[in-house]
């Protein structure tokens, strides 16, 4: 009785969130500048996913292309980075022990956006083909990530300031080449859409990088959540985990490498988007505590529905123009990381 009235808790959040991020997705697909009905916009959707003959008028036509091509597939990526991104923040919190950790904050998605200018500008890794961008962003954020844990074990043991110091180090570095690359490149058509790709986009959304992206975001969603119980003794410091015989060096390196891969191709698919890895799992832990059973599946629907309704609001915040979701998710997620260091620092007693 009492492991059934601990159940029923979470899965009655689990119920209400994806209730909640069904309802975000119908209804975000109605915003747009294009003036369309709402029962248009459903039509659209009713034939394209159940092929209603009813709505055999909106198989074609503008309306049919603003929907399908345009709305509905850049919800879907705002979901899929909103999942991945949030998932990611979890497991480097965990991974390097330090509440302040995210993929932007530790310089992973400067590297990713570092390697993915390479691939736009210079062709490099042109031999992955036609998802040679991805990959490339993969390899800078795994490159990054390494680099950012030999950084902080170098003189000693890693601690908070050190992980903290060297993504920031590394995360400039990383600006500071991508700037470089781009002046030298001198291509203004390809630094106007780079510049405004750094600052993340879901307008980029097709079909075709939904169908690469979205699977790698569930699958690396689905491997983290079956590891929740390592997860949740790294927490508590490699020295018990050894002691239940965990090879934590192991697992740290797999965590990072598979983390990488999705925040590369986060990266490759909507631009540099900050602070959702690190303000998602805090609200979610301050309602559900700290097990990774529960924090990893319900920070990827908080993290869906925030980065589908950050795109909708960076969409209207600004007549007849956009503004860029990265600038928009910064304004919120900078406020929290300054909250979040100041109490840590409280904590620690101010060293």
């Amino acid at each position: 009785m009492n492991k059934q009235k601990r159940l029923a808790k979470p899965i009655l959040w689990a119920i209400i969130l994806f209730v909640g991020l069904i309802v975000s997705i119908l209804t975000a697909i109605t915003f747009g500048n294009a003036d369309l009905s709402i029962s248009d916009v459903y039509s659209v959707i009713g034939y394209e996913l159940f092929h209603f003959e009813q709505f055999q008028a909106f198989a074609t036509g503008a309306t049919h292309d603003i929907v399908w091509l345009i709305r509905f597939p850049r919800v879907i990526l705002a979901l899929t980075i909103g999942m991945g991104l949030s998932v990611c923040g979890v497991v480097m919190q965990s991974v390097v022990k330090n509440p302040l950790a995210d993929p932007y904050i530790l310089g992973i998605s400067s590297g990713a956006s570092f390697g993915a200018t390479l691939a736009i500008l210079f062709g490099i890794g042109s031999v992955f083909g036609a998802n040679a961008v991805g990959v490339m962003a993969f390899i800078g954020a795994l490159i990054t990530s390494l680099l950012v844990l030999l950084l902080a074990n170098l003189g000693g043991r890693t601690n908070l300031t050190k992980i903290i110091l060297s993504g920031l180090a590394v995360s400039a570095i990383c600006s500071a080449f991508s700037n470089f690359v781009i002046y030298i490149a001198n291509d203004k058509s390809a630094t106007v859409q780079i510049m405004f790709w750094l600052m993340g986009s879901m307008a980029s959304a097709k079909w075709h990088i939904i169908a690469v992206v979205l699977p790698i975001m569930l699958v690396g969603t689905l491997v983290f959540w079956s590891q929740y119980r390592q997860l949740n003794v790294m927490l508590l410091g490699d020295d018990t985990a050894i002691t239940l015989g965990m090879n934590t060096q192991q697992l740290r390196r797999w965590y990072i490498i598979l983390s990488s891969l999705m925040v590369g191709f986060a990266v490759y698919a909507a631009g540099v988007i900050g602070f959702v890895g690190l303000v998602i799992p805090h609200a979610v832990r301050l309602v559900f505590g700290s097990d990774h059973k529960y924090v990893i599946p319900f920070s990827a629907l908080v993290g869906s529905i925030f980065v589908i309704w950050a795109d909708v609001m960076s969409r209207i915040v600004l007549r007849n123009s956009e503004m860029p979701i990265g600038i928009l998710i910064s304004l919120i997620g900078a406020p929290c990381f300054i909250f979040l260091m100041i109490r840590h620092t409280h904590r620690a007693g101010g060293k």
